[in-house]
């Protein structure tokens, strides 16, 4: 929404990251950059970050169709601090596939998922089912059942019962 817009590009104001051009609609230049450089094809790390933090890095999450689950806490990613409470652990997984592009989230990304088994209806979050798959999506919980919904028309919604399906955490931001 265009309040929603408007309250992201203040705050990246007031943090002295862009500055808006006087007497110019919609002009603004940046002021800080935050530098990203691929490591690998499967890690990407912020450089130079005195306000970052490491969280591992999973492994991959669908975006599309499951994938299955798996863990590798050999890696770690950098994110900004401002991601991250430090009351809750995180911790990071490459998306893969396109299910959820309506929504900004694009095949590559790293998603930063807050760790948690509770979701409300209409939230982004992780989740794994009964076949060990793990999955990014919209949720909606109903009549003991839970919908997960992609931001792509060209995907199906699932539905599962809920005691088919374990909430991973939800999605916190993307890198």
């Amino acid at each position: 929404s265009k309040s929603g817009i408007h309250r992201l590009i203040t705050s990246l104001e007031q943090r002295g990251f862009i500055k808006r051009l006087k007497h110019k609609a919609r002009a603004m230049e940046i002021i800080k950059s935050i530098n990203y450089s691929p490591i690998n094809n499967d890690t990407i790390s912020r450089q130079s970050s005195n306000h970052s933090i490491s969280i591992p890095l999973l492994g991959s999450i669908a975006a599309g169709i499951p994938i299955e689950a798996i863990e590798n806490a050999d890696e770690f990613i950098d994110v900004p601090s401002s991601f991250i409470s430090s009351t809750n652990q995180y911790f990071g997984l490459k998306v893969n596939g396109q299910s959820m592009i309506e929504n900004g989230i694009y095949d590559g990304d790293i998603a930063i998922i807050k760790k948690t088994n509770y979701v409300q209806n209409g939230k982004i979050a992780a989740v794994l089912t009964v076949e060990n798959e793990v999955t990014l999506k919209t949720i909606k919980i109903q009549n003991s059942k839970i919908y997960l919904i992609p931001a792509n028309n060209n995907y199906q919604e699932k539905v599962f019962n809920l005691n088919d399906v374990q909430i991973q955490g939800v999605l916190s931001g993307l890198i």
